[in-house]
C-alpha cells in the first residue's frame, strides 16, 4: 500500500464518509459543505488513490485557529498517517500563521499522546474545554 497526505479540503461525500467511518459523529450535507468552505486549510490521506484519512484547520486567519477532523480509517490506523497529516497542518500553520496565533484543538482518548508530540498541553486548570451541540 502507497500512502500520501494532500493539501486540499476533502469533498463532502469524503468528508463525510470518512467522519463515520472513523467513529466521529456525522454531518449533514448542508453543514458539511458549509462547515468545509470556512477550511483554512485542509489535508486528505489517500491509499492507492483512496481517501483514507483528513484533518483541518479553521480559524480567523490571524489570531484563532482549530485543528479539526482529524481521522483515519480504523484499517490505515497505526501506519503513521495520523502524525503523517498533524504534521503536515502544523508546517502548514508554522508557515502562514502569525507567530501570535492561539491554535487550539479537542483531544478525544489516546489522541492526546499524538498531540502532545506537536507541543500542545492541557490547558486545565487554568481553562476547560466547553462545548455545545445544537
Amino acid at each position: 500500500m502507497t500512502y500520501v497526505v494532500r493539501a486540499e479540503t476533502p469533498a463532502v461525500e469524503v468528508y463525510q464518509r470518512l467522519r463515520v467511518a472513523a467513529g466521529l459523529s456525522p454531518k449533514s450535507t448542508e453543514a458539511a459543505a458549509a462547515g468545509l468552505a470556512g477550511t483554512w486549510h485542509g489535508v486528505v490521506a489517500y491509499c492507492d488513490d483512496h481517501p483514507v484519512g483528513m484533518g483541518r484547520v479553521i480559524g480567523d486567519g490571524g489570531t484563532a485557529f482549530q485543528i479539526v477532523d482529524m481521522c483515519v480509517l480504523p484499517e490505515h490506523q497505526g501506519r503513521g498517517l495520523g502524525k503523517e497529516i498533524m504534521t503536515a497542518l502544523m508546517e502548514h500553520l508554522r508557515q502562514r500563521a502569525p507567530r501570535t496565533a492561539y491554535i487550539s484543538l479537542i483531544a478525544d482518548g489516546d489522541a492526546r499522546h499524538l498531540y502532545a508530540k506537536y507541543g500542545f498541553a492541557e490547558t486545565a486548570p487554568d481553562s476547560v474545554a466547553m462545548a455545545l451541540r445544537l
